[in-house]
């Protein structure tokens, strides 16, 4: 596993045997900033990142690496939130992130009294936790940190998590071996007849 692009380019990250962790593959995570750029690399320049169910920290740190201000790591393995720490060490990475140990929907409603708006959100439960998908959603969709945000969600290829949630509507799918990312973002609400 590495650093695909960026300043941090191929650079390696670790990870851990024998723990429920799957970190997103190079493949899909270099398609998935390919679509976020879309031929512009200077695109994540200056974002807000929240890196839910976080893992290896893998996605927040290439976020990192192309540009990103900020970071929030969001993990609630002991052992999963060491190994983010260690792999932000390993790169000399001391500023832009912070790593909030909790579970999402708590770390949610904590960036909601921050009052802290994300450009981007990624979340990777677990894939036999397909409950966590709604339940995150759900409650992401009725956050008002949201509003322009773009909400990716990294799924088995045979598992949907659906179309919609409240005002979050998904906007493209994309399938890659038997990963998949769902790409959501909120529907604007229809203009009132005067």
């Amino acid at each position: 596993m590495r650093v695909i692009a960026g300043q941090f380019r191929s650079r390696p990250l670790r990870s851990l045997k024998g723990l429920d962790i799957r970190p997103t593959s190079d493949r899909l995570r270099e398609t998935l900033f390919d679509i976020l750029t879309a031929g512009n690399p200077a695109a994540l320049q200056g974002s807000v990142w929240l890196d839910l169910f976080a893992g290896t920290g893998a996605v927040g740190i290439e976020a990192i690496s192309r540009g990103a201000a900020m970071v929030y790591f969001v993990e609630c393995s002991r052992r999963a939130v060491e190994l983010i720490r260690a792999n932000l060490a390993s790169l000399g990475i001391s500023s832009g992130f912070e790593i909030l140990q909790q579970h999402a929907t708590s770390a949610v409603a904590e960036i909601e009294k921050r009052r802290v708006a994300a450009d981007y959100l990624f979340l990777d439960p677990p894939y036999s936790s397909q409950q966590s998908y709604k339940q995150t959603l759900d409650r992401l969709a009725s956050s008002p940190f949201v509003t322009h945000s773009v909400l990716i969600a990294e799924h088995e290829k045979r598992f949907d998590p659906g179309n919609t949630f409240a005002k979050l509507s998904r906007f493209r799918r994309l399938d890659q071996g038997d990963a998949s990312l769902s790409f959501y973002r909120q529907t604007p609400e229809p203009r009132k007849k005067l």
